[in-house]
Protein backbone atom coordinates (compact mmCIF):
# COMPACT_ATOMS: atom_id res chain seq x y z
CA UNK A 1 0.00 0.00 0.00
CA UNK A 2 1.42 3.42 -0.95
CA UNK A 3 1.87 6.12 1.91
CA UNK A 4 1.55 9.79 2.05
CA UNK A 5 2.51 12.59 4.40
CA UNK A 6 0.23 15.47 4.50
CA UNK A 7 1.90 18.65 6.40
CA UNK A 8 0.19 21.65 7.23
CA UNK A 9 1.19 25.20 8.35
CA UNK A 10 -2.20 26.82 9.57
CA UNK A 11 -3.19 30.07 11.26
CA UNK A 12 -6.61 30.24 10.65
CA UNK A 13 -6.96 26.58 10.22
CA UNK A 14 -8.12 26.86 6.66
CA UNK A 15 -4.83 24.96 5.56
CA UNK A 16 -5.30 22.32 8.16
CA UNK A 17 -8.76 22.29 6.31
CA UNK A 18 -7.10 21.94 3.32
CA UNK A 19 -4.99 19.00 4.09
CA UNK A 20 -7.77 17.42 5.96
CA UNK A 21 -9.58 17.57 2.21
CA UNK A 22 -6.48 16.22 0.46
CA UNK A 23 -6.01 13.38 3.25
CA UNK A 24 -9.19 12.47 3.06
CA UNK A 25 -9.49 12.36 -0.75
CA UNK A 26 -6.21 9.96 -0.34
CA UNK A 27 -7.35 7.62 2.05
CA UNK A 28 -11.14 7.03 0.09
CA UNK A 29 -8.10 5.65 -2.71
CA UNK A 30 -6.87 3.27 -0.58
CA UNK A 31 -3.33 5.43 0.56
CA UNK A 32 -2.14 5.10 3.94
CA UNK A 33 -1.99 8.90 5.07
CA UNK A 34 -0.18 10.86 8.00
CA UNK A 35 -1.39 14.08 8.79
CA UNK A 36 0.86 16.31 10.76
CA UNK A 37 1.56 19.95 11.75
CA UNK A 38 4.67 21.43 10.27
CA UNK A 39 6.11 22.41 13.33
CA UNK A 40 5.89 18.72 14.89
CA UNK A 41 7.72 16.92 11.94
CA UNK A 42 10.98 16.77 10.11
CA UNK A 43 11.27 17.34 6.30
CA UNK A 44 13.08 13.97 6.38
CA UNK A 45 9.46 12.28 7.19
CA UNK A 46 9.08 12.41 3.42
CA UNK A 47 11.69 9.71 3.23
CA UNK A 48 9.92 7.61 4.29
CA UNK A 49 6.62 8.02 2.11
CA UNK A 50 5.64 7.28 -1.52
CA UNK A 51 4.22 10.88 -2.14
CA UNK A 52 4.36 14.23 -0.43
CA UNK A 53 2.38 16.63 0.19
CA UNK A 54 2.66 20.35 1.75
CA UNK A 55 -0.23 22.89 2.83
CA UNK A 56 1.54 26.09 4.18
CA UNK A 57 0.13 29.16 4.39
CA UNK A 58 1.59 33.17 2.92
CA UNK A 59 2.46 35.30 5.85
CA UNK A 60 2.59 38.94 5.11
CA UNK A 61 4.11 40.43 2.06
CA UNK A 62 5.06 36.77 0.94
CA UNK A 63 6.83 35.27 4.07
CA UNK A 64 6.43 31.27 4.89
CA UNK A 65 5.20 30.45 8.07
CA UNK A 66 7.67 31.41 10.65
CA UNK A 67 6.89 27.59 12.47
CA UNK A 68 7.89 25.76 9.38
CA UNK A 69 11.51 27.74 8.29
CA UNK A 70 13.48 24.74 9.56
CA UNK A 71 11.01 22.33 7.90
CA UNK A 72 11.78 24.13 4.81
CA UNK A 73 15.22 24.83 5.16
CA UNK A 74 15.56 20.68 5.45
CA UNK A 75 13.47 20.40 2.71
CA UNK A 76 15.47 21.49 0.33
CA UNK A 77 18.77 19.42 1.27
CA UNK A 78 16.66 16.39 1.35
CA UNK A 79 17.17 13.32 -1.45
CA UNK A 80 13.87 12.79 -2.80
CA UNK A 81 14.14 11.10 -6.26
CA UNK A 82 11.35 8.38 -6.53
CA UNK A 83 8.91 10.48 -4.49
CA UNK A 84 5.79 12.05 -5.65
CA UNK A 85 4.85 15.73 -3.89
CA UNK A 86 2.33 17.86 -4.57
CA UNK A 87 1.55 21.58 -2.90
CA UNK A 88 -1.70 23.18 -1.86
CA UNK A 89 -2.49 25.80 0.32
CA UNK A 90 -5.25 28.45 1.12
CA UNK A 91 -4.08 32.53 0.77
CA UNK A 92 -6.28 35.77 0.76
CA UNK A 93 -6.14 37.64 -2.43
CA UNK A 94 -6.42 40.86 -1.20
CA UNK A 95 -2.50 40.46 -1.29
CA UNK A 96 -1.99 40.70 -4.54
CA UNK A 97 1.06 39.43 -5.64
CA UNK A 98 1.92 37.59 -2.33
CA UNK A 99 -1.17 35.36 -2.98
CA UNK A 100 -0.34 31.98 -1.87
CA UNK A 101 3.73 32.86 -2.83
CA UNK A 102 4.60 29.63 -0.28
CA UNK A 103 2.97 27.24 -2.15
CA UNK A 104 5.55 27.62 -5.16
CA UNK A 105 8.57 28.23 -2.25
CA UNK A 106 7.41 24.72 -1.42
CA UNK A 107 7.16 23.35 -4.86
CA UNK A 108 10.55 24.91 -6.11
CA UNK A 109 12.14 23.30 -2.54
CA UNK A 110 10.58 19.63 -3.65
CA UNK A 111 12.11 20.68 -7.00
CA UNK A 112 15.26 21.22 -5.40
CA UNK A 113 15.40 17.55 -3.65
CA UNK A 114 14.37 15.99 -6.44
CA UNK A 115 11.12 14.71 -5.80
CA UNK A 116 9.03 14.43 -8.73
CA UNK A 117 5.27 16.34 -8.96
CA UNK A 118 2.61 14.85 -9.33
CA UNK A 119 -0.26 17.54 -9.39
CA UNK A 120 -0.05 21.21 -10.25
CA UNK A 121 0.24 23.36 -7.33
CA UNK A 122 -3.64 24.54 -6.16
CA UNK A 123 -3.74 27.93 -4.31
CA UNK A 124 -7.12 28.30 -2.31
CA UNK A 125 -8.34 31.84 -1.68
CA UNK A 126 -9.48 31.78 1.76
CA UNK A 127 -11.50 28.59 3.22
CA UNK A 128 -11.78 25.74 1.18
CA UNK A 129 -15.40 25.55 1.53
CA UNK A 130 -17.49 25.80 -2.16
CA UNK A 131 -18.19 22.38 -3.93
CA UNK A 132 -15.59 24.01 -6.29
CA UNK A 133 -12.95 24.17 -4.04
CA UNK A 134 -12.86 20.68 -2.38
CA UNK A 135 -13.41 19.02 -6.44
CA UNK A 136 -10.38 20.92 -7.14
CA UNK A 137 -8.73 19.19 -4.04
CA UNK A 138 -9.70 15.84 -4.64
CA UNK A 139 -8.46 16.15 -8.28
CA UNK A 140 -5.47 17.09 -6.79
CA UNK A 141 -5.51 13.97 -4.50
CA UNK A 142 -6.24 12.24 -7.52
CA UNK A 143 -3.47 13.56 -10.09
CA UNK A 144 -0.78 12.51 -7.33
CA UNK A 145 -2.25 8.88 -6.73
CA UNK A 146 -2.26 8.71 -10.95
CA UNK A 147 1.23 10.06 -11.01
CA UNK A 148 2.81 7.19 -7.91
CA UNK A 149 0.98 4.52 -9.96
CA UNK A 150 2.94 5.79 -13.03
CA UNK A 151 6.41 5.51 -11.74
CA UNK A 152 5.21 2.21 -9.43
Amino acid sequence: MAKAKVVFASITGNNEDVADIISEALETKGIEVDTEEISQCDAADFEDVDICVVTPYTYDEGALPDEGMDFFEDLAELDLANKIYGVAGSGDTFYGEYYCVAVDKFDEAFTQAGASKGAENVKINLAPDSDKDIKQLEDFADSLIAAYKKNN
